[in-house]
């Protein structure tokens, strides 16, 4: 997988890091990327879907309800949550190299509450990649890698590709926690 570690320790930008991408690689990114999350819940079970980890540190500024800022979040919500941020990411990217100026979000997000078994997790995981897969499938033959999108001023202005590996990064971000969250289910089941 890409070093996204060396994004968020300001070595790198996720601009250098789609430097000479191609489709292909994206789609093999993809793929690994979602084959690795589903070996991270490859053991865990419905109980640990819904288990309620100890994450004294949650904080999500993004939270639609206040009540739901300072969660833990479980299995399910990990799941639910990473998902929408990759085809986020691809949906985005997808018309970015169609040609298309980036006009807003492209979000969609089940409610996590309705993910309660390890085989819906699963399901969504594919659906995800089945989707994302399906976003690279739309892009031209000659995409549009001249237009870009700079949605913070101190990062680096991203293309089709950069915005696509942004939703990447987004997972990889959670891999660690998705570990840990799975780790603390089990010892609790056990």
């Amino acid at each position: 997988m890409l070093d996204f570690a060396a994004v968020r320790r300001g070595e790198k930008t996720i601009a250098d890091l789609a430097a000479g991408l191609t489709i292909a690689d994206l789609r093999a990114l993809t793929n690994e990327m979602v084959d690795h999350q589903l070996a991270q819940i490859a053991a865990a079970s419905d109980a640990d879907v819904v288990f309620t980890p100890s994450d004294p540190g949650a904080n999500d500024t993004y939270a639609a309800n206040e009540a739901d800022r300072n969660i833990s979040w479980n299995l399910g919500h990990l799941v639910v949550h990473v998902t929408a941020s990759s085809e986020e990411g691809a949906f985005i990217a997808a018309e970015m190299a169609r040609g298309i100026e980036p006009h807003g979000r492209s979000r969609s997000e089940i409610p996590w509450q309705s993910v309660t078994t390890i085989a819906q997790c699963r399901q969504r995981l594919e659906e995800s990649r089945r989707m994302r897969l399906a976003m690279l499938d739309v892009w031209p033959d000659k995409p549009y890698l001249d237009l870009t999108t700079q949605q913070n001023p101190s990062a680096p202005a991203l293309n089709a590709i950069g915005r696509f590996l942004r939703g990447l990064s987004h997972d990889d971000s959670h891999l660690a926690q998705i570990d840990e969250v799975v780790r603390q289910a089990q010892a609790a089941r056990a």
